[in-house]
């Protein structure tokens, strides 16, 4: 009887990764430039609630200034060395989506809008460095950077600056970081990258310690760190030979139908040379600019990319176990996968949605919130964090019968 029942559960996860239910429905995914609608009645929601959830994400819309400066000073102002160094773009209006079954049965806002990401950004980081993995560009997450990426010349454009090497992982310390490590933020890697020291983003302490301090050792302290975020963007790029974002594209976004309106960007100074060719390492996140800056549908398409765990229509786009590794909790942090995936363990991130589901999470707040469990991915751009939980709960409350 169990070898039964779990021949059947095989079966049933088998005709999911193909784009097929069991009883042989088709699961919709939007095709290009074109995203079915269905009313909440056609998909027996209800409707009074949607709209309630609808009201609620419009209702809490972030009280952080649009303009982007203020508001990129408002958040890391006090840091030092906090001056932005790429792009920022003053924010919209409350916008989201709520997606089941892979239909629109909400929207509000203007989800066409395409605006910072900000942390949402690390999500495609990590996902990009899972490409690496499944194509065997590195070997495993529990390999050392050290030993896999060149010296890496830094580019000045117009011959501004003489001729460099940086070695980012030559220290004794950066020697033992593995992939692994630095996707879960516990790597603690220590350095300056495109003119920040790793002591200055959301320094700690005694300000005499930020430099001398000893370090912890590779996994054993989680400490959210854009600094060594975009270490890991540079290693990356390292190991591609590319620009991430041409990877993103033809990887993910142009399979999963994504528009052309996304931009992925670096910093003024985050260029190097690679094959002959200048090539920009891109940020990941906005804390002091550049990043991801995408619109609500994209990022939907991305939530359900992630929600049927790397499979798009019938192909795996990203393997199953490289999903499977991103949701694994982190041992430092319970609540957290790989960046830049939120996992709601013991229901401590959301309280009133199941353990099993996730968030994409950025600054704004920006979220992609994935529920495998409903069949459901709500965006919401621009909506104050401590309500996180509020929408979802609405949410919910739509699909009780």
């Amino acid at each position: 009887m169990k070898a039964r029942i779990s021949w059947l559960l095989f079966l049933s996860a088998a005709s999911i990764c193909c784009g097929q239910l069991a009883i042989g429905q088709t699961i919709y995914f939007p095709p290009p430039s074109a995203w079915q609608r269905q009313s909440p009645a056609q998909l027996g929601l209800n409707a009074a609630a949607i709209d309630q959830a609808v009201e609620f994400a419009t209702g809490h819309e972030a009280k952080t200034v649009r303009e982007g400066l203020l508001a990129q000073i408002h958040s890391f102002g006090r840091e030092p060395l906090s001056d932005p160094i790429g792009p920022l773009k003053d924010r919209g209006g409350a916008t989201g989506l709520i997606i089941y079954k892979g239909y629109i049965v909400a929207e509000w806002g203007n989800p066409s809008r395409v605006d910072m990401t900000h942390s949402v950004t690390k999500s495609f980081l990590s996902t990009v460095v899972g490409l690496a993995v499944d194509r065997h560009l590195i070997g495993s997450t529990l390999d050392t950077i050290a030993h896999a990426i060149p010296p890496i010349e830094i580019f000045g454009p117009g011959g501004n600056t003489p001729p460099e090497f940086i070695y980012p992982f030559e220290s004794k310390h950066n020697r033992k970081l593995t992939w692994e490590v630095m996707l879960r933020q516990t790597s603690d890697w220590e350095g300056t990258l495109w003119d920040k020291p790793d002591w200055a983003d959301r320094p700690q302490g005694n300000i005499d310690e930020w430099k001398t301090r000893d370090r912890h050792e590779p996994g054993a302290v989680w400490k959210y760190n854009d600094v060594r975020v975009n270490a890991l963007a540079l290693a990356a790029t390292t190991i591609w030979r590319r620009p991430l974002p041409d990877v993103l594209k033809e990887y993910i976004m142009d399979p999963i139908g994504a528009s052309n309106t996304w931009h992925w960007t670096g910093y003024h100074n985050s260029w190097i040379v690679l094959n002959g060719q200048a090539i920009q390492s891109v940020s990941g996140g906005g804390h002091w600019g550049g990043g991801l800056f995408i619109n609500a549908y994209d990022m939907a398409r991305f939530g359900l990319l992630t929600l049927h765990h790397g499979n798009w229509n019938g192909k795996q786009l990203i393997s199953q176990q490289w999903i499977k590794q991103a949701l694994t909790p982190t041992a430092a942090n319970t609540g957290y996968g790989y960046m830049n995936w939120f996992l709601n363990t013991d229901k401590k991130l959301l309280p009133s949605a199941p353990e099993t589901s996730w968030v994409h999470i950025g600054n704004g707040t920006n979220m992609i919130y994935c529920d495998p469990e409903h069949d459901l991915v709500v965006v919401a751009r621009w909506i104050e964090n401590k309500e996180m939980d509020g929408l979802i709960r609405n949410v919910l409350e739509a699909l009780q019968k």
